[in-house]
């Protein structure tokens, strides 16, 4: 198992990367040889077992290599995965313009920099790992980035009705079929979805797929749909990765971020002034 970098390391690349954040989510797998026989594992109840630790593709590259995305990108050539969809965020005219603001101000206001935690779907890309622990009744998502977690009711239950706007919102979740469908509602407006200035709204919703289509892979499919910023639905796509021998450390933003952001803000206010 190739050894990831410390959180402080990560932390700091991240910060300094603001600036070129992808408006989506990329993909690709790790770990397994291509052509790799091994059936997806079940649960008893005859459910796709999605436990394990996981990582998007993205980080695969920054935390552990360009020899593991060399095997990343044979295993899915070999089953034949296409790329993931990637589709541009279908802003009104007033979101994008607010959107190119954040963009030119080179995503020093992304939440993220300031270790505010991420929301969904942006936290299943941070180039982390996390765990998913499922059970017949529900699905338990342990983040290592901000010690995040998600519970998720498999067991037909309704959102509640006291809902309150938080960074991750309210999950429930309910099979179909083979694939897992979590619908996430009761966001606040204080997190980025995909990249510089994605901004939302407190009406977003989330819908979440998580199938796992190869014993080493679970194809994400996410569909966002906010009626005050989008003039229709969002989808992105990724694909996470199964990390045998993987296991989540602890993870503290904010001790390598302030020097950081003081010189980007330093840089940003210079080349103001630069300006006739």
């Amino acid at each position: 198992m190739t050894e990831r970098p410390g959180n402080a390391l990560v932390a700091t690349v991240l910060a300094a990367t603001l600036a070129v954040w992808s408006s989506g989510l990329s993909g690709a797998q790790t770990g397994a040889p291509a052509g790799d026989p091994r059936p997806i594992p079940r649960a008893a109840d005859g459910k796709p077992d999605l436990s394990g630790i996981w990582i998007a593709t993205g980080a695969v590259r920054l935390l552990y290599g360009e020899e593991e995305v060399r095997a990343i990108q044979q295993a899915d050539e070999a089953v034949g995965r296409p790329a993931p969809r990637r589709e541009p965020p279908p802003y009104t005219p007033e979101a994008e313009a607010r959107r190119q603001q954040y963009i030119a101000r080179r995503g020093i206001d992304d939440p993220m920099s300031r270790c505010l935690m991420s929301g969904v779907p942006r936290i299943t890309a941070r180039p982390l790992p996390f765990q998913i622990v499922q059970t017949p009744e529900q699905v338990v998502i342990l983040y290592e980035v901000h010690h995040a977690f998600r519970i998720i009711p498999t067991d037909g239950r309704a959102h509640p009705d006291d809902l309150e706007p938080s960074y991750l919102g309210e999950s429930v979740g309910r099979w179909q079929g083979d694939t897992l469908v979590v619908d996430v509602i009761g966001f606040n407006e204080k997190t980025w979805l995909a990249g510089v200035g994605t901004i939302h709204s407190e009406q977003l919703r989330v819908t979440e797929r998580y199938t796992r289509d190869t014993y080493d892979t679970i194809r994400y499919e996410v569909t966002m749909e906010d009626p005050e910023v989008f003039t229709g639905p969002w989808h992105i796509e990724d694909t996470l990765r199964l990390r045998p021998g993987e296991r989540l450390r602890e993870y503290e933003c904010i001790e390598n971020n302030d020097e950081l952001l003081l010189r980007i803000e330093k840089l940003l206010q210079d080349e103001a002034g630069s300006k006739p």
